[in-house]
């Protein structure tokens, strides 16, 4: 079966990022980049999940931003670590929220630390990979299986520049190399649910999150030296990417990791 296709190639372009009637799930929903994803594609259109693991306040923003959009927004609690908790949560979503549907999934969760390769343990390793790695792995396979069963779907990864190249001074193998992963499992996937679904990642560069400001001030100023762009990206300024992955308007586009940067990876 070949790559599924708009309905009508000739749609006038804007329409083509509409979203509505369609059912989204994010994981890591409930903050930094997270939450201006689901706010991007509620403003679409798009009935959101809003899937997120430790956050008390996830409820409250589901409902803030359904308010604000006039969609569905909802929050759903998953250890998205664990693969029987991520495919029971998306299941539930897809059952439940979407009534038997699923087009969009991101797989969003991510955690960083900033450990020497030396010091690492078992324990701290696998504290990175199991979200960054294991986390996107469960919560693709769950979605891959919805989408098969529908015959259409759409996963987006968020990775990271790290996947690209390495980040300096801090030292952070573990994270780096799982962000490189999971830009090859998209790329992997792509290739084999072709018949089904798109599949594709999106890289951002240094973002105003909590992950990046509890950074020591002397990191801060080293990468806004080494920026292009001369700034940093507001996590809101993403969630347009986003909704173009999730549309209409780029269905042949798939494998594909979407660098946004302000032209750091560039030099």
């Amino acid at each position: 079966m070949p790559l599924f296709a708009p309905e009508d190639v000739n749609t006038p372009v804007l329409s083509q990022f509409f979203l509505k009637g369609k059912i989204a799930a994010v994981t890591g929903g409930a903050r930094g980049i997270g939450v201006e994803i689901v706010r991007g594609l509620a403003e679409a259109g798009a009935d959101v999940a809003l899937i997120y693991s430790t956050s008390t306040d996830a409820p409250d923003i589901a409902v803030q931003i359904a308010s604000a959009t006039g969609v569905r927004v909802q929050a759903f609690q998953c250890d998205v670590s664990k693969r029987d908790n991520a495919a029971v949560t998306i299941n539930q979503i897809a059952t439940e929220f979407g009534n038997g549907r699923l087009d969009i999934m991101v797989a969003n969760a991510g955690v960083c630390a900033n450990i020497p390769n030396l010091e690492y343990t078992e324990e701290t390793w696998q504290k990175n990979n199991s979200v960054n790695l294991d986390g996107v792995m469960w919560t693709a396979q769950a979605a891959g299986k919805i989408f098969k069963k529908q015959g259409k779907g759409n996963l987006i990864i968020t990775a990271s520049v790290s996947a690209i190249l390495v980040n300096i001074p801090q030292t952070q193998a573990a994270y780096n190399a799982s962000k490189a992963a999971v830009v090859h499992l998209a790329k992997s996937l792509a290739v084999e649910w072709v018949d089904f679904a798109r599949v594709n990642c999106i890289s951002p560069g240094f973002i105003l999150t909590e992950m990046l400001t509890r950074q020591p001030k002397e990191l801060f100023d080293q990468w806004m030296s080494m920026i292009p762009g001369r700034r940093i990206c507001h996590p809101a300024e993403l969630k347009s990417a986003y909704v173009f992955l999730a549309s209409d308007a780029c269905c042949y586009m798939t494998g594909s990791n979407m660098v946004i940067d302000g032209g750091y990876t560039l030099p």
